[in-house]
């Protein structure tokens, strides 16, 4: 059994990983966000009773975990202490919460240009959350941007909000003509954040190693998905990190031959939000219904999801990417009510087979979908939990998409609370 395990998005993500890490949670010691900012959500159903959480890892809704937001995540210190006074007026611990010392600061003109951005590409929008996610990496790249460790030592982050704003705002004022943004302000706001946030902060990387070093269990929760990874997906239609499990590397400060199991989240069907092509969405009433049922709707921003087959293409390639040993299939239950079922299995292009996801939008675009299809199982898989015991429909769909994609599958959900499990593969972490 791994003593580390890393959950990925297997294509635009929203499929469900929220889900799929609270249910491995239980086994970690700590559990570990690697990538993203709060521009992620997870949706988290307890008894009940629903979580959304934007920056703090899903093993938070579990008491004695460790819960890292590491080096590798951008920190919005404002989001951060919504969640943790959320939680807390819920009931739940937050005291063993750990963040990098190294983790990049997203700060209020990071927002602002991201809005400003989005707005001048009109037509050519990317979809982005306005959260101020990419600009607080392209800051990072630029290598002028603001950490924790600089937020929390009161004279450094002083200084260099101070250099920094005034650039800034020229880019405010010049470019998008708008009012500069004030800097006592800023400063007044962020030493709040940082007399609160240093009881938290410490070096994240010399922390999971030690722990890795000594037997402990550490899940690495991955925010968006590959096909939104700023190398392998489409781009321009994309995150402004690394979601595939290489990520891990980078973003938590961990070796690659400390990766043990890696865990994909595959959505029973198929969903995107923002622009971009999307080859088996369904722009009819099948699209309708499986928004509906599935409730497909974004967890940060609540914008309605586009909504598809499940292409097995994309899943392959995410298994390629990021060498997925098992798959966590989601929401299976809301495929219940449909006669049929479609599973895109391939693509052609040009009347042939083609084995690879092109880079070319544009080719993408063009590609036509080869579906498989599966007679519904027409019949409530809500309250099932143990395999055997699922239709035999459904058991044929779920073993062909593992076949199609060389992935064995680990655990199926057939509903969004803890106990609507089925363990297929005991022991996966």
């Amino acid at each position: 059994m791994a003593k580390t395990a890393v959950v990925v998005g297997s294509s635009w993500g929203d499929e469900g990983k929220g889900r799929a890490i609270d249910e491995l949670a239980k086994n970690a010691d700590t559990v570990v966000r690697f990538s993203g900012g709060s521009n992620a959500g997870h949706c988290v159903v307890v008894d009940g009773e629903e979580y959304k959480l934007r920056l703090i890892p899903s093993g938070i809704l579990y008491p004695n975990k460790t819960c890292v937001i590491a080096n590798g995540v951008v920190f919005d210190p404002q989001v951060f202490f919504e969640e943790i006074d959320s939680l807390r007026a819920r009931g739940v611990e937050t005291a063993d919460i750990k963040v990098s010392n190294r983790a990049h600061v997203v700060l209020p003109y990071h927002k602002i240009i991201d809005e400003l951005n989005e707005e001048m590409r009109g037509a050519g929008k990317i979809g982005t959350t306005k959260r101020g996610i990419g600009p607080a990496y392209m800051d990072r790249d630029d290598r002028i941007g603001i950490r924790v460790c600089d937020l929390i030592d009161r004279e450094e982050f002083a200084a260099k909000l101070k250099d920094l704003l005034e650039y800034k705002n020229l880019i405010l004022t010049k470019v998008f003509n708008r009012e500069p943004l004030s800097y006592e302000e800023i400063l007044r706001e962020y030493e709040g954040y940082a007399e609160r946030l240093r009881p938290y902060v410490c070096d994240t990387i010399a922390l999971l190693n030690e722990q890795i070093d000594a037997g402990k269990k550490i899940l690495f929760e991955g925010a968006q998905a590959t096909m939104l990874d700023i190398d392998f997906g489409t781009y321009p239609y994309v995150t402004a990190s690394h979601p595939v499990s290489g990520g891990v590397c980078i973003g938590a400060g961990i070796a690659p031959q400390k990766i043990g199991t890696v865990i994909g989240v595959v959505k029973a069907y198929m969903t995107r939000v923002g622009e971009g092509p999307f080859p088996t969405e369904q722009l009819n009433e099948t699209g309708e219904k499986l928004r509906a049922v599935g409730h497909e709707f974004g967890t940060v921003t609540g914008r309605p999801r586009r909504t598809g087959w499940l292409d097995a293409c994309v899943i392959r390639y995410a298994a390629q990417l990021s060498g997925i040993d098992y798959m966590t299939v989601t929401k299976l239950d809301v495929l219940d009510s449909f006669d049929e079922i479609k599973l895109c299995v391939a693509y052609k292009l040009n009347g042939q087979i083609i084995n690879e996801i092109p880079a070319s939008l544009k080719i993408l675009a063009q590609v036509e979908p080869v579906y498989e299809t599966f007679a519904g199982w027409n019949c409530d898989t809500s309250k099932i939990r143990r395999y055997e015991d699922l239709p035999a429909n459904a058991k044929k769909y779920l073993e062909r998409l593992a076949e199609v994609t060389g992935i064995k599958l680990g655990i199926i959900s057939v509903g969004p609370n803890r106990d609507q499990t089925i363990v297929v593969e005991e022991n996966i972490f």
